[in-house]
């Protein structure tokens, strides 16, 4: 029974708060490469230790809900606007 916790825990990678490039890239699911961009760029929430860029799992969590539109007011299906009939 230890054995096989021992194994599952080698397929799933560890999660951690506080991420490296590689690390953040992976919980993503975009390339290192990407990332270094975004965050050299600004739009994705990281900073700097060192010369090194670092990730914080719960600021990326909250990036995330705000690109998706989690944040958003819900919309009231009743106040949408009518699609124009084709002519």
């Amino acid at each position: 029974m230890r054995n096989a916790a021992a194994r599952s825990n080698l397929l799933v990678p560890e999660v951690r708060e506080v991420m490296d490039i590689r690390q953040a890239s992976d919980y993503l699911g975009i390339s290192p490469d990407t990332l270094y961009k975004y965050a050299s760029e600004g739009f994705v929430p990281a900073f700097k230790l060192g010369n090194r860029w670092r990730f914080k799992r719960s600021r990326l969590d909250e990036w995330m809900d705000q690109q998706s539109g989690m944040n958003t007011p819900a919309m009231d299906p009743e106040a949408k606007k009518p699609v124009k009939a084709a002519l």
